[in-house]
């Protein structure tokens, strides 16, 4: 059976009003991406380091925000049921765990300490501070 082939190539000028009006509408979604979605949590800013190591084994992690209110398992603790909490867990890991403490920037020294002893009351022998990787590295080559 033939079927008729009445279908040209367009070959007339295109719309440019049209694309125009996509690519901005693109150009104002990508724009105001970040301002419309809504990001859950607590906002943490952590401070930047640079080539450190990971932790191997189990591991609690325990987020403190610039308020010094402590985060455990994404929830909000007071120190009495964070240390009860770190007991639990320390009892029912069979091996050695590591605290990842993810504080803020602003967060005191007396605040950080204070956790510190809490996780040594609890069993918990190292403690780490979270960190992240600078935006912009700042090793440039020099030029001879």
């Amino acid at each position: 059976m033939r079927f008729p082939r009445n279908r040209q190539i367009f070959r007339g000028q295109l719309d440019v009003a049209a694309f125009a009006g996509v690519l901005f509408l693109l150009l104002i979604f990508i724009l105001l991406h970040s301002r419309l979605v809504f990001t859950p949590g607590v906002p943490i800013r952590l401070p930047e380091a640079e080539d450190l190591p990971g932790v191997i084994g189990h591991t609690l992690v325990v987020a403190v925000d610039a308020n010094g209110q402590y985060y455990f398992d994404n929830q909000l603790t007071h120190e009495r049921l964070l240390r009860q909490r770190l007991i639990e867990e320390v009892t029912r890991s069979r091996e050695p765990v590591t605290l990842v403490i993810q504080a803020d920037k602003d967060v005191s020294h007396e605040r950080l300490e204070r956790l510190g002893f809490i996780a040594r009351s609890a069993g918990i022998k190292e403690a780490l501070l979270a960190t992240r990787p600078p935006l912009l590295s700042t090793n440039f080559p020099s030029r001879p």
